[in-house]
């Protein structure tokens, strides 16, 4: 059976479109009777329809809406369809008229924040659907609370602006109305969270909020003076340490930019390009469907900053060649799931809390995406590694696929990459990262052309407006909640008060201090999404680790990766639940493997801030400094990926891997001294592997061998799926079909 993935998808016609939606509508409505599992095999009932060549395969849109913010959004029709999109795209031309017009931030902040609101209340819904309406098929429209709620979020930004001057004054001694509408946003800013994020966010809010009103009951050492509900609207509503504060600017300037400008580049067709460059690459071996992967991920992440939407758009297109090559459901799913939470860290978008960096630490976004390459590739060595042993353990065959070779595509569509190119060039020449972006949307838009069948015409661009507006919903309310508790911590002096407490509790050790760190920011992590959670961390945890000697710039990152560990972390594993959703595995089995193969990327940040040579992979220190950490962590690593796949260049036993991490861990502190104990380690590891190894070959004959060396024979020709031998540990479900 071949697998035919041409260079770009066949262009349908408009029946063609109405047909395919229905049944998508169909489908998903199915996945959710059966508990949320979308079964990708029956998703597309054309009979041309190829397997691999549809990326349409399952609803994309909805599966990204569904698992993008903790409460799902809903799949709007009709009229009220065409209020939020009118909405989203006055919202971004609201957005890309301030990058050339600026306008104070007491006037556009309020705006911005109102109009996101008021598509949120309609975007998302207060309480799930019954299984009764989702079973009827009634329409999921906005009821009559929504849409109050939703007007109701337009009155704070027309009080506020209609004289925002005076009312920004007043901030120390706010009138009764001032009070009433600060405390009016509040209210609204955690419903829309709660809405978006769920329950937690808001209640963590309320905590923050109560510490500080009642400071004085507070327990040592938390105890602080009581602040009245003047002072903390007027410090939280009418300043700019709350709401209005740095993390609603970045999702206001930064994040609605860089959301506009991923939806123009993949309403171009470059989404597309970017897989089958992919599958052209790597698709020729045992390991190849999951390099495939592994390489898409990495290039969709470079425009979308989101895991779950690469997550989703990876797997709509991957899984059936993932399932055909004879990945157990669960495996495939942590495959997908890590290579799109890669999306969050992989310049040049990154995800929100990149640009929270710059802003925090006064410095170019150029910079942040310095100090984030070579982390990124740590992340994807790790995927990779832990994939080429999977692919040897579970006995993975090749798929063959018909594809144009990736030299012809890149001379065909190449181009694509020009406007990621442009965003860095005009960074380096000087101009704010807005303008940057928005020449990059520009270009993009004016390279579509090049093919007929992507022109983006008006309607595309339209859709890719209100795209960019919509993309952002479900971080607005998470930035505006998260700059009341920063503006509480600072209020309070709260923030340096739980830094002082990690330190001493860490007897001013680094490694300790990094260790309680990191722990804390998972922690946080399990209740709050990724930009709530790096947020909060900075405010208590940056002050803790530069007590100790660790610099502002390594600290950031440091915690930006723990951050993005509660992609994976339950119960706010969205990757992972929603590969899982498109596989059909246990979401829980599928988390626990996500978790394996990005564990040995998470270990590496500790290399930034256990030892002044760690820097040297944030491209910070001279050149040697820079390679001999880059090397270090290559190693640490691969040895890490070893301890926790279980296979080197054959079974990996007890004894080694016990070698391997001690060398992982000794590596990681990257001392002159335990860098050459680490390798002495890693060599005894290795030498321990082989000799092992050897002994196995010996005892078993020359008949017998080891997986590893059955696998062999696979990797000499291609073997289709259809006669491809069952997998190792997959059930019959799992296992390969014979085609008739």
């Amino acid at each position: 059976m071949k697998i035919k993935l041409p260079g770009r998808p066949r262009t349908r016609t408009a029946e063609d479109e109405r047909a395919h939606s229905s049944a998508h509508r169909t489908a998903h409505a199915a996945a959710h009777r059966q508990g949320g599992v979308l079964d990708v095999a029956t998703l597309d009932k054309r009979p041309d329809a190829d397997p691999v060549d549809d990326p349409d395969r399952i609803d994309q849109e909805a599966l990204i809406a569904e698992f993008e913010a903790e409460k799902p959004a809903r799949h709007l029709t009709g009229w009220p369809s065409w209020v939020t999109s009118v909405v989203g795209v006055g919202l971004s031309l609201f957005a890309l008229y301030w990058v050339f017009n600026p306008m104070p931030r007491q006037v556009y902040l309020p705006t911005f924040l109102s109009l996101g609101l008021f598509l949120t209340f309609l975007t998302y819904r207060g309480w799930p659907r019954s299984a009764k309406a989702k079973e009827a098929g009634k329409r999921d429209h906005p009821n009559v609370l929504d849409w109050l709620l939703a007007l109701t979020s337009l009155v704070p930004a027309v009080y506020m602006v209609s004289d925002w001057q005076g009312f920004f004054r007043r901030a120390i001694l706010p009138t009764d109305t001032d009070l009433l509408i600060g405390t009016l946003l509040i209210l609204l800013v955690l419903e829309a969270a709660r809405r978006t994020v769920g329950v937690l966010v808001p209640i963590v809010v309320l905590l923050f909020i109560a510490s500080a009103y009642w400071g004085s009951f507070m327990p040592s050492p938390f105890t602080t003076a009581n602040f009245g509900w003047p002072r903390l609207v007027g410090h939280n509503v009418m300043g700019t340490q709350g709401i209005f504060g740095t993390p609603l600017e970045v999702a206001a300037t930064y994040i609605i930019l860089f959301t506009i400008y991923g939806a123009v580049l993949a309403a171009s067709g470059a989404t597309r390009f970017f897989i089958d460059l992919s599958f052209a690459a790597f698709g020729q071996s045992p390991a190849g469907p999951g390099r495939t992967v592994t390489l898409s991920g990495f290039l969709l992440g470079t425009v979308s900053g989101s895991g779950v939407a690469t997550t989703v758009t990876l797997g709509g297109i991957s899984w059936p060649l993932l399932k055909k090559a004879g990945y157990p459901k669960e495996a495939g799913g942590g495959v997908l799931a890590a290579a799109g939470i890669g999306a969050i860290m992989s310049p040049p978008t990154l995800g929100a809390a990149a640009f929270i960096i710059a802003e925090l630490l006064q410095v170019s976004y150029l910079e942040v995406l310095v100090w984030a390459t070579i982390p990124t590739i740590l992340y994807y060595l790790g995927i990779v590694l832990a994939i080429e042993m999977d692919a040897r353990r579970h006995g993975t065959h090749t798929v063959e696929m018909q594809t144009q070779s990736a030299g012809k595509l890149l001379l065909r569509f190449g181009y694509h990459f020009s406007s990621l190119a442009a965003i860095v060039v005009f960074l380096a020449l000087g101009y704010t990262p807005f303008r940057s972006v928005v020449y990059a949307t520009v270009l993009a838009f004016l390279l579509s052309f090049l093919e007929r069948r992507s022109w983006i015409t008006p309607r595309r661009f339209w859709d890719a407006l209100a795209a960019g507006a919509t993309g952002a919903l479900s971080v607005i309310p998470v930035m505006a909640v998260a700059g009341i508790i920063v503006g509480v911590m600072t209020l309070t002096g709260l923030a340096l008060r739980l830094a002082g407490i990690i330190v001493d509790f860490a007897n001013g050790n680094v490694v300790l201090t990094a260790v309680f760190s990191a722990v804390v920011v998972i922690l946080l992590g399990l209740a709050v999404p990724v930009t709530a959670s790096f947020i909060i961390s900075f405010v208590v945890i940056s002050p803790a680790l530069q007590q100790v000697g660790v610099e502002p710039f390594a600290a950031a990152m440091f915690i930006f990766y723990y951050a993005v560990l509660s992609e994976v972390s339950p119960p706010t594993a969205l990757s992972p639940f929603a590969a899982a959703a498109i596989t059909g595995g246990k979401p829980v089995k599928t988390m626990w493997l996500t978790w394996k193969y990005t564990l040995p990327a998470f270990l590496v940040p500790f290399i930034f801030v256990l030892s002044p040579r760690g820097v040297g992979l944030l491209f910070e220190g001279g050149t040697e400094t820079v390679l001999i950490a880059f090397v270090t962590s290559v190693v640490a690593v691969a040895s890490l990926a070893v301890v926790t796949g279980a296979w080197l260049f054959g079974p990996a036993r007890v004894p080694e891997r016990l070698l391997f991490l001690v060398a992982a861990i000794a590596l990681l502190v990257m001392t002159p001294t335990l860098i050459a104990v680490g390798a002495g380690f890693a060599v005894a590891g290795l030498v321990v592997h082989l000799l092992t190894r050897r002994r196995g070959d010996t005892a078993g004959g020359t008949g017998t061998g080891t997986p590893a060396e059955a696998d062999d024979a696979t990797t000499t020709r291609p073997v289709p799926a259809s006669t491809a031998p069952p997998v190792a540990g997959a059930t019959a479900a799992e296992r390969p079909r014979t085609e008739r």
